[in-house]
């Protein structure tokens, strides 16, 4: 699969079939567009998708971005494995916000990606102040010689499956939801990064991850599955997200304990799976006490992963 990065002008394919949007999560409902896309590819065009990074809202809004449900690495690994051809893995920044509808249909679409075909949802909009619906980008395609197709949306079980359903989903702690909407596990990747190794002195040794995307749509205590990404085993642990007030932290983290182990993973990537939530983050006194709690999660946690559901 071919990945274009950045803002490049200029074509990058002859003939394509092309379907756009920030496909966080990559979902149900965005598989369908996949689908859709992949299946109108005749011989000599490519499946592409236009996607971006940073998320627009986070780009307009830093402080009320959406918690990620994927990185950039986990889009590009999913659009291979659906058979895309080519992903052009925009930044979003201040010339792309500030173009209108007509100029992105003609840069993007037209000249970027030979577009003889667009497969968009039902809610898309596009352009300068999301200017442009699905009726502009038919208009457009009439000019620019590409036709539209757009695709309902994806339901389960009479709800409309959306990346803010699945956020939903994951603050409830409802994991079998998350993984139906969205087709899959729900999992966290990152690299391990060197901590303070209070962990190891209290008992309980943790791999500290600096998470691929961000803001984190989960803070709590968890019961996981953790395993070196690409090939290695999945291994039982908890994990804790968030500040550690007990131990007077200030900035978000990932820690994740893994039973029974002694691993040595600084600077490997770690994928996490989320099984069951255990508790909300807490403070406390004394390190007794917080060594006593974790104690009893490790017990909670255990019997969660044996049964293979909260």
């Amino acid at each position: 699969m071919q990945v274009i990065t950045g803002n490049e002008w200029g074509a990058h394919a002859k003939s394509g079939v092309v379907t756009i949007g920030n496909f966080d999560g990559l979902h149900l409902g965005h598989m369908s567009l996949v689908q859709r896309c992949t299946g109108l590819r005749e011989p000599g065009d490519q499946a592409a998708m236009v996607t971006f990074e940073p998320l627009p809202l986070a780009f307009f809004r830093p402080e009320a971005a959406p918690a990620r449900l994927s990185s950039a690495r986990q889009k590009l690994e999913l659009m291979e494995s659906a058979g895309m051809d080519l992903v052009w893995l925009m930044e979003f920044n201040q010339e792309l916000a500030r173009m209108k509808a007509g100029e992105f249909a003609n840069r993007v679409l037209a000249v970027g990606l030979g577009a003889n075909t667009v497969v968009v949802g039902a809610d898309f909009r596009f352009g300068y102040r999301r200017e442009g619906d699905t009726g502009q980008l038919q208009s457009l395609g009439n000019t620019l010689g590409f036709a539209v197709e757009v695709v309902e949306d994806y339901r389960l079980e009479g709800q409309r499956v959306s990346s803010s359903a699945a956020r939903q989903a994951l603050a409830k702690g409802d994991f079998d939801l998350a993984a139906r909407l969205l087709g899959r596990p729900f999992t966290m990747c990152g690299t391990v990064i060197e901590g303070q190794k209070l962990g190891r002195k209290l008992g309980y040794p943790t791999a500290n991850m600096a998470l691929e995307a961000s803001p984190s749509p989960l803070h709590g205590v968890f019961a996981v599955r953790a395993r070196v990404l690409h090939g290695g085993a999945w291994l039982d642990g908890i994990a804790n997200l968030g500040v550690r007030p007990a131990v007077g932290g200030s900035e978000f983290l990932v820690e994740v304990h893994i039973f029974d182990q002694d691993l040595d993973l600084y600077g490997h990537n770690l994928e996490v799976e989320f099984v069951g939530m255990i508790r909300e983050e807490a403070d406390f006194d004394e390190l007794a006490e917080l060594v006593e709690q974790m104690k009893a999660d490790e017990i909670v946690a255990r019997r969660m992963l044996a049964q293979g559901t909260a």
